[in-house]
């Protein structure tokens, strides 16, 4: 079975308040205090100016979407992270924006192999953003990015 998700993750609290500038948006609250925000169809159109986001190297960040995710971060830190892998092997791209800059990243594993859970670009960018693992665990399963394998689900998840 495989795994792809495209989603900013913040705390709660700057998730929730910025979720209602965007359409189509909903955080979906995971462990540690953090929320994920999944990039779904609707809100990738709500948020690019159409310009072409692959200057980052993410497969579906949108155009002019570093801009507000700096501006977002001016409350706190914020991550854009990807993912795509099917047995253990895929690809992970991860970039955290703070005090209204990008201030990690992008981080990425673009060859398909297999990584290192400790060291892989979401679990860093995670790191970044105050998670932490328990023995056993690495800060993807930590905060409960494992709940669900792709972008779709989570934002089915997020619906009362």
């Amino acid at each position: 079975m495989g795994y792809e998700l495209q989603a900013m993750i913040a705390t709660d609290e700057l998730l929730r308040a910025v979720s209602g500038e965007v359409p189509g948006a909903r955080a979906v609250p995971l462990r540690q205090g953090l929320s994920l925000m999944p990039m779904t169809d609707e809100v990738f159109d709500g948020v690019t100016d159409g310009s072409d986001g692959g200057d980052l190297g993410f497969w579906k960040l949108p155009g002019g979407f570093g801009t507000r995710l700096a501006q977002w971060s001016s409350t706190g830190p914020v991550a854009y992270v990807e993912a795509e892998y099917f047995g253990g092997v895929g690809e992970q791209r991860a970039a955290v924006w703070a005090d209204g800059s990008l201030a990690l990243g992008p981080l990425d594993e673009p060859e398909k192999k297999r990584f290192s859970r400790a060291v892989s670009p979401i679990s860093q960018a995670l790191r970044r953003l105050g998670a932490r693992r328990s023995l056993g665990e690495d800060e993807f399963e930590a905060v409960g990015l494992d709940r669900h394998r792709t972008s779709d689900a989570w934002a089915a998840s997020s619906i009362a």
